[in-house]
């Protein structure tokens, strides 16, 4: 496909959904162009907000009140930015939309260095579930694995820092330190207590690698649909496997990321027709339909989901289920079925804001109820420790089956 395809699509699912999933990273590359250095009184900056949300937010309506009231209460008390991102919370949470929100500058700077794909940290992403810092993922090659960091491990404390009940932000600025220093992290795996020391490096996020895995079949795994290199790295994982039978795609623990990167890659499986529904403010509604490729995947494919699973894996498994392009194994879904676009605000802030929800091709609303797979298999926190995916081997039967059948 013509990268040229992908940059048209207007729209993006952002990394922070998931009970407000972030990185833990540090130093990154920010692309000035996505920043708004222009400087402004907090009041002027709550003002700004104020209006960006009632002109753009999904629901016209703003969840059935009127939005002048919040112009009103806080018409000048607004003293500095503190003041501002406390006014501007109170606001968004008005809505009951777990997914908008304001960013200050730090939380703003967070959000590109994960689109640049290139930070300093230990190499995880974290969820918070009931004032609690889960490990949603681990990425392969970083400190985290080297120090044996598994998925659902809860963080109890860093630095002898307890961070039960802070936001993510806060345990991330726990995290910052200069590469090839170290934190001391306590985590809660089941019953026991673990306490891990581990070094800050320059983490390159690699989104997608590729495999081959029983001679005959092609594994693909997407960490994250957030980076801007994801549509290349998937061809390379392709042309890893492109001499096997078989494909299993693996989007376990893959929380979303950028739209564009999930409708290239479902593209590439699904040559005609429409890849997702986009229906926006006031119900308006376009479909966004596959682009001439240079070629098409057509191995039968079999696609890992779990329960954080979500957005962009949600789009792209969403396709691929309605197409009948591939069985889909695991456990249901994540659901979350809205579309945010990130805008930039004054003083280096910025918002990330619910614009529209999408369908998936058959027009189904997935949202707050998720995809339900066609072979349903439980992955047990046992299964974790022993080191035992058993959907990844039952995948790899149900593929084996697959072939036979096809030949």
């Amino acid at each position: 496909m013509k990268r040229s395809h992908v940059i048209f699509f207007i729209f993006i699912i952002t990394a922070i959904i998931t009970a407000n999933k972030i990185f833990i990273d540090s130093d990154g590359i920010i692309d000035d162009d996505m920043i708004d250095k222009t400087q402004v009184s907090s009041q002027k900056l709550f003002d700004n907000s104020w209006k960006t949300i009632r002109d753009n937010y999904y629901d016209a309506n703003l969840n059935n009140q009127s939005w002048y009231r919040w112009r009103e209460h806080y018409h000048g008390k607004i003293k500095n930015d503190a003041d501002a991102k406390v006014a501007i919370d109170t606001m968004l949470a008005s809505l009951d939309d777990p997914y908008s929100r304001f960013m200050n500058k730090e939380e703003y700077s967070e959000q590109n260095i994960s689109i640049q794909s290139k930070i300093t940290g230990i190499g995880v992403n974290i969820a918070s579930v009931a004032g609690k810092i889960h490990i949603v993922n681990v990425m392969e090659g970083t400190p985290a694995q080297f120090a044996n960091l598994l998925p659902d491990d809860i963080i109890l404390s860093i630095d002898g820092k307890e961070v039960n009940g802070l936001s993510l932000s806060e345990v991330a600025s726990i995290v910052r330190g200069p590469e090839n220093t170290f934190i001391n992290m306590t985590i809660l795996r089941g019953a026991d207590k673990l306490n891990k020391r581990i070094m800050r490096k320059e983490i390159k996020i690699k989104t997608v690698k590729g495999s081959v895995i029983d001679k005959n079949i092609g594994y693909i795994q997407i960490n994250s649909f957030v980076g801007s290199t994801t549509p290349n790295e998937f061809l390379e994982a392709l042309e890893k496997t492109k001499d096997t039978d078989g494909l299993i795609l693996d989007l376990r623990g893959n929380t979303g990321g950028l739209l564009p990167n999930a409708v290239f890659i479902a593209n590439l499986f699904i040559p005609q027709g429409n890849l997702v529904s986009i229906v926006g403010r006031n119900g308006y509604k376009y479909d966004i339909n596959a682009q001439d490729t240079e070629f098409t995947i057509t191995k039968p494919t079999v696609v890992l989901v779990d329960g954080t699973s979500a957005s962009a894996s949600e789009i792209l498994s969403g396709a691929l289920k309605d197409y009948n392009r591939a069985k889909l194994l695991g456990t249901k879904t994540y659901g979350k079925g809205m579309v945010q676009k990130i805008i930039p605000m004054q003083n280096e802030t910025g918002l990330n804001l619910t614009i529209a929800k999408y369908l998936t091709p058959k027009g189904t609303d997935i949202n707050k109820k998720g995809i339900t797979p066609d072979i349903q298999v439980d992955l047990s926190i046992k299964d974790l420790k022993n080191n035992n995916d058993s959907q990844l081997q039952t995948a790899k039967n149900v593929l084996s089956k697959m072939l036979i059948s096809k030949n």
